[in-house]
């Protein structure tokens, strides 16, 4: 590595950290000042204010930078190379008969870099905090009742149903579950005051315990409810041993956080996640998760066609003025990603195959990439041939 490659990757890193805090600071204070009484009184029960704004917002500049990370690569990358364009710095490596490719060759190759490290946080470091990250700052502390949807157990073919969830106990409040024809041999609901998640172990698969059972009445000396001979309700007629009076066991394949989290489960688990829950028997998802899971796989290649699309622009001659390179680098993103999400919106109302709607736009600006760079290439042919 040279002294010039150094010298880009250091003024690429330093406006890549200037604009992740500056945009991360606008946001932070905004966002603190708009919900400044819910962590006051969130601190109040913490006894510690700033160790609870810190480690909110700590978590929240994960998804900040996942968010963030292609726009900023670029932005600096542009902002590098226009830096170096307005001080007669490209032309003086040129007269020294370096290309203007080979010179951009250590910015592209720090974006790739971002990009990596945006997949690496996306499959690794977001899924271990969905629930920090899911948290709202109405439910700082994770103690206050969410709104439940209903949610459908494909496999037991039960609608879970409730009035609240408790994330940090992991409870529904007064479920009142709608139970399928094959079941209802005691009643078509089973109504509680509350069910607990519970994973598999030793005694039971995973499913909810259910306690203070209301409906039906007498499900303690009534025997479990079976499905294909496995069974679904369990009773503590036919399992004394951990299930007390008034209590009861529903196996499910929903786990906790997929029931109450909803779009949140889906946006903070990792690719593997997705396709595991798109395989498994007790979920059922439709076609948004399947583009989600065809834009993660894409999502590197489009920061990259990105990359290639705005370097040709800011190494231009005329291009010499950085706030004209920014501008430019904003229009270009904008319009780049509103024929994304069209894309991926056409997927998710069933308009297009979801593998279509997400690899749709690299099919399209891969080519324009390429012919906006091709004359860049023709000029570094030309003089390698000069050389020669």
């Amino acid at each position: 590595m040279g002294i010039i490659d150094r010298y880009l990757l250091r003024q690429f890193l330093q406006t890549f950290v200037i604009c992740f805090l500056s945009l991360w600071g606008l946001y932070v204070i905004f966002d603190l000042f708009t919900n400044l009484e819910e962590f006051l009184q969130a601190g109040e029960k913490t006894g510690n204010l700033w160790r609870l704004i810190g480690e909110f917002y700590g978590y929240q500049a994960i998804a900040f930078f996942d968010r963030t990370s292609g726009l900023l690569a670029l932005i600096s990358a542009m902002a590098t190379l226009a830096w170096l364009e307005r001080h007669n710095e490209m032309t003086a490596l040129m007269a020294a008969g370096i290309s203007k490719w080979r010179i951009a060759a250590p910015v592209v190759a720090a974006s790739a870099v971002v990009t990596l490290l945006a997949t690496v946080n996306r499959e690794t470091l977001i899924p271990r905090c969905r629930e920090q990250l899911a948290r709202k700052t109405t439910d700082l502390l994770g103690d206050r009742p969410q709104v439940m949807a209903p949610c459908y157990d494909t496999t037991t073919r039960i609608l879970f149903r409730g009035s609240a969830v408790y994330t940090h106990q992991q409870r529904i409040e007064k479920p009142d579950l709608l139970l399928p024809p094959g079941l209802d041999e005691y009643g078509p609901t089973l109504a509680a005051e509350n069910a607990f998640y519970r994973p598999a172990n030793a005694e039971h698969p995973a499913g909810y315990l259910l306690e203070g059972v209301q409906q039906p009445t007498g499900l303690d000396k009534r025997s479990s409810l079976l499905r294909d001979g496995n069974p679904v309700v369990i009773t503590p007629l036919d399992a004394p041993d951990w299930l007390r009076p008034g209590e009861c066991f529903v196996v499910s394949d929903l786990a906790f956080e997929q029931l109450a989290g909803g779009l949140a489960w889906r946006q903070y688990a990792s690719t593997a996640e997705l396709i595991q829950g798109l395989r498994s028997k007790g979920l059922e998802f439709g076609a948004d998760v399947r583009v989600a899971i065809h834009s993660r796989l894409v999502q590197p290649l489009l920061d990259l066609t990105l990359l290639f699309l705005g370097l040709p622009l800011v190494l231009r001659r005329e291009m010499r003025n950085v706030f004209l390179a920014l501008g430019t680098c904003l229009l270009l993103v904008a319009g780049f990603m509103v024929v994304v999400f069209a894309f991926q919106y056409l997927g998710t109302i069933y308009l297009l195959p979801p593998s279509l709607a997400a690899w749709a736009p690299l099919l399209i600006f891969t080519p324009a990439a390429v012919a906006m760079s091709e004359p860049l290439w023709e000029r570094t042919h030309r003089r390698r041939l000069q050389m020669t």
